[in-house]
């Protein structure tokens, strides 16, 4: 009797070893995919904050581009401000000639500006405007 006795208790201490060496192994594994699923979501936070930044950057070249526009339209609006310029500003001695007006050399302005004093003749009571 003593061997069938005996018998069971080794067979159930060899299966209890097989089961406690799948467990481990089982708990080795889930450590493993919980690492690398701790990575994984690591990475999507990070790719999230890469991509928040790069649309940042985004507006910001937006608004590089958006003001080099408007750079441009104020660099092309020179021209025309130095021509008005050079309407009110009066000519310097040097440039007028009173012998020779009509000579090929001076160039002739067709145009002037000419300032009109509004408030002062708004404070006329006759003044028309």
């Amino acid at each position: 009797m003593r061997k069938s006795s005996v018998y069971p208790v080794r067979s159930s201490q060899a299966g209890s070893l097989s089961s406690q060496a799948s467990s481990v192994q089982l708990n080795a594994k889930l450590y493993e995919k919980k690492k690398e699923y701790d990575a994984l979501r690591a990475l999507e936070r990070l790719s999230a904050e890469y991509m928040q930044r790069l649309d940042a950057i985004d507006l910001d070249c937006n608004v590089m581009a958006d003001a080099g526009k408007i750079h441009g339209e104020v660099l092309s609006q020179w021209p025309e401000m130095f021509r008005t310029l050079s309407l009110s500003v009066p000519q310097s001695a040097s440039q007028a000639q009173p012998d020779a007006p009509n000579s090929p050399d001076v160039p002739q302005a067709c145009e002037r500006l000419v300032r009109v004093p509004v408030d002062e003749l708004q404070r006329q009571p006759n003044a028309r405007l």
